[in-house]
This record gives structure tokens, sequence and C-alpha cells, in this order.
């Protein structure tokens, strides 16, 4: 099969495209190597790849001849509000428009990455797809504006699209201001983290991720939760890396931030009775593999 992989130079979407290239399948990856973190981190991720430079917001789209798109490319960071909120608007609302228009127009089905964001500080737990979204930052208005685009077109043209709710991917490769990679570098190089308040998340592992983008083109159009197991504190979170990892974090304590969200938990009925997928990976499991590659990483620099 032949697949296009946007954000192939991403966190997910450079596992995701490895994953697909091992299963045999022809890939296309795409990057636009925007420079919200290093860009050497991300020409990094796509070694082996060939990535194409694109930018989905105003480059040629053509998706004729391919089985299936994955597009997990997108403006990340929940803390998003003042003068980037423009980025938001054209790399994930803009983009995502144009991946849509291009999906119609060679009717191909798109499997896409939405966000556990739009549920904000959410009604209730474990949160269902049908709770009412209540985004707090501009990162998860703007995913929820793409689940809109998602629904119009499928009305509208007959787009065929599916919309993954990710919950706080964890594991290698994970972005640099992501709260996991900032913990065991710290504790790597013996340095000080500073803690945000003590929220909770439903953490999930990279490769049940992958797994799950996967199986969704197999899905019936609609959005779906795709979220760890367990849930745990940061601080449960913190003891489980300090445990694994030998060493005490030199931890400080912030005020809670802007936008964040307190809680997240995933309900995932409907992608299990869908697809049968559930995560498999224990968190205390994810963040040993983790922990290695980020304390091998310092080890050969």
């Amino acid at each position: 099969m032949r697949y296009l992989v946007t954000g192939a130079a991403g966190f997910i979407g450079s596992h995701l495209a490895r994953a697909l290239v091992d299963a045999g399948h022809e890939v296309a990856p795409l990057d636009c190597f925007t420079d919200y973190y290093d860009v050497a981190l991300k020409e990094e991720n796509a070694a082996g790849l060939d990535v194409r430079r694109v930018d989905l917001a105003e480059d040629p789209l053509d998706f004729a001849g391919f089985d299936g798109v994955f597009h997990l490319a997108g403006q990340p960071g929940a803390r998003s509000f003042g003068d980037v909120f423009s980025l938001y608007l054209r790399r994930n609302l803009l983009a995502t428009q144009r991946v849509f228009e291009a999906a119609v127009a060679a009717d191909v089905k798109v499997v896409w990455a939405s966000s556990s964001s739009v549920y904000g500080d959410a009604e209730r737990y474990p949160t269902p797809e049908d709770a009412e979204p209540r985004p707090n930052n501009p990162y998860g208005m703007t995913k929820l504006g793409c689940e809109q685009l998602q629904h119009a077109y499928g009305r509208v043209f007959g787009l065929r699209a599916v919309a993954l709710r990710y919950f706080t991917v964890y594991g290698p490769r994970q972005r640099p201001d992501m709260a996991f990679a900032r913990i065991v570098n710290a504790l790597a190089n013996d340095e000080e983290f500073e803690l945000y308040g003590n929220t909770s998340r439903s953490f999930t592992f990279v490769s049940d991720v992958v797994d799950a983008t996967v199986r969704a083109l197999e899905a019936t159009p609609g959005v779906y939760n795709v979220g760890g197991g367990e849930e745990a504190t940061m601080t449960e979170a913190i003891a489980a890396l300090e445990e694994i990892a030998g060493r005490q974090l030199r931890l400080t304590q912030g005020p809670p931030q802007t936008g964040d969200m307190q809680r997240t938990n995933a309900d995932t009925t409907r992608i299990e009775r869908e697809l049968g997928w559930r995560a498999t990976t224990p968190l205390r499991a994810g963040l040993a593999e983790h922990w290695a590659w980020a304390s091998g990483r310092v080890t050969t620099r």
C-alpha cells in the first residue's frame, strides 16, 4: 500500500512513518520543518525517511495514487495565547482545510491528529467523545475547528476522515517542550525542573498511538479518543521516573499555567468497540523506555 504522512519529522509522525515502512508499505513523508523547536532534532527524527519539505498551508497538494493519508502535521503547544495565535490558525486550521480539499479531490481517506485539548477541563471523567468540548487555549480551539471542518467536508463533499483525539503522548523522540522530555533531560543532566501545578493525565505511549492510528484507516469516519489505560499525576510520574533512573529530580514548584488542563482521562469505549484497540503499555514500562532513550543520548554526546 502507498501512504502519505504529514508531520513525518515530528515526534509521532516519525514513529508512524517508520512503522509503515517496516510493515512493507511505500511511504511519502512530508514536513514543513518549522522552528517551533530545534530543526536539527526534526532532521534527526527524519533520518532515513527522505522527508520532502512542504508547507501544507500554501504549497500545491496532490494526493492522487495514495491508499490513505495520515495527517499529523500541526502547530503544537497547549499554552498558546498571545501573538502566536496566527500560527495556530495557519498551521492547524488552514493546513487541515487544504489537506481535506486535496483528499476530496483524490477520493482518499484521511486519518488525522486531533487532541484531548478539545475537551478543556472536561465535564466528566473518564471523558467520552460526546462530552461537551470546551477548550482552554488556541491549540484546542483550532483542533476543534478542524473537527468541524471534517464534519462539514464529510456532509458537503463526501470526505472520508477519522479524527483521533490523542491523550498526552510520550516516549522516545518526544518534543523537547513536553513535560516528560524536560523531566528526563533534567534527571540525566542533574538539572532543575519546575513543575507547574500537579496536573493529572491519561498518558499514552507512542507505540500504542501508532497502532491506533494505523488501525484507524479501517474505522467508520468520525471522532475517536486514543488514550492510555492509566491516569497519573505529575508527581506520581516523577516518582516513577526517579525510581527508574535511580536519581532524585531537583524539583521546584511553579504556578499552574494559563490554558493548561488540570486533568485528562480518556474513555476509549468507542475505539475499543470499533477497532478492538486499547493501550497496552503500562506507564512504568513506557517511562523506562523513554528514560533509556533519553539517558542514552546524554552519554553519547
